[in-house]
């Protein structure tokens, strides 16, 4: 079983930086790819990032310049670095680590840009 834990969100003015950081956790070896998803009020959950072990990403066109994806693959752990944000990017921001043929979701965490 593996367990993903988000953290980070909350109320940012348009034009600020928040830090999400997701953990996953349990009886698991590295986890070869982990990543962020978001899902705004009424729309689909789309992709925003996600990162290999080996350092490559995977980053959606429209936050490509302002959000940074990493990760430390020892731990399992990744952090999405958002900056510039606008008031498009409110919504739940979910981690994703796929392990063993199995997708493991975080509860998810509110990000909400607002003046």
């Amino acid at each position: 079983q593996v367990q993903v834990v988000e953290s980070g969100g909350g109320l940012v003015q348009p034009g600020g930086s928040l830090r999400l950081s997701c953990t996953a956790s349990g009886t698991i070896g590295s986890i070869y790819v982990m990543g962020w998803y978001r899902q705004a009020p009424g729309k689909e959950r789309e992709l925003v990032a996600r990162i290999d072990v080996l350092g490559k990403t995977t980053v959606a066109d429209n936050i490509k310049g302002r959000f940074t994806i990493s990760r430390d693959g020892a731990k399992n752990t990744v952090y999405l670095q958002m900056n510039s944000l606008k008031s498009e990017d409110t919504a739940v921001y979910y981690c994703h680590a796929p392990y063993l043929r199995n997708d493991y979701w975080g509860q998810g965490t509110r990000v909400t840009v607002s003046s």
